[in-house]
């Protein structure tokens, strides 16, 4: 496994994806069909991916795709379907949450490398080896792991290890939250979380007491 650092960035429509490439990063993530956890993005579209990819992989910017909800059963037909497109198109890999959905990826798409959610909340050396075991390429981990359990968790895996740099922070835990799911039927594990811990919420001296500043470690 490489050790160089890779600069991975998100791209949530062709727009921001242009920005990516152009500023120097080593690959993007993005969203196609129903699948990713931004669903409420621009995102793209799986008729147009593999020109993404190739448009990607001429300026040596690999591309990795979000299938990272949980899939219900009844959907599974598409979600392999929408796989299949992501391997014609050459993606270099998915990122998934779904647990039960990643060991179909093993037997449908055996080749097809498979990046582990921060969704999945792994935050501990023990975490890693289980995906490790499941196949996995790649960990990313919790976004609330200290400096200290990503070192450990580096040390005791041979996975790729990802971890956020910048963006927002979850008032549960990334993957665990249900609170917009049980007040507005609007799951985040489904990508469609509507943001009420960014409601004015009065707790003391604060009038968003439930809205977390953004994570920023860049430095």
């Amino acid at each position: 496994m490489s050790r160089l650092p890779e600069v991975l960035a998100p791209a949530g429509n062709p727009a921001a994806l242009e920005a990516a490439v152009l500023c120097g990063a080593d690959a993007v993530y993005l969203g196609a069909g129903a699948f990713n956890a931004r669903r409420g993005a621009e995102n793209f579209t799986l008729e147009h991916l593999a020109d993404t990819v190739r448009r990607c992989h001429i300026r040596g910017v690999r591309v990795y795709l979000t299938l990272n909800i949980v899939v219900r059963e009844d959907e599974i037909p598409q979600f392999l379907a929408d796989a299949e497109a992501a391997c014609a198109a050459g993606v270099d890999a998915v990122i998934v949450q779904d647990a039960g959905a990643a060991a179909l990826l093993r037997r449908c798409a055996p080749s097809l490398r498979l990046h582990g959610s921060t969704q999945m909340v792994v935050h501990n050396a023990e975490g890693a080896k289980m995906l490790e075991e499941m196949g996995f390429s790649r960990v990313v981990l919790a976004r609330e792991c200290s400096k200290e359990e990503i070192r450990e968790i580096i040390r005791s895996t041979s996975l790729e290890v990802e971890t956020f740099v910048h963006g927002a922070l979850c008032m549960s835990v990334s993957g665990q939250c249900y609170m917009s799911a049980v007040l507005g039927q609007r799951s985040g594990n489904r990508g469609l979380c509507a943001q009420p811990c960014r409601l004015p919420c009065k707790a003391g001296n604060s009038e968003h007491a439930l809205s977390l500043k953004d994570m920023s470690i860049i430095g």
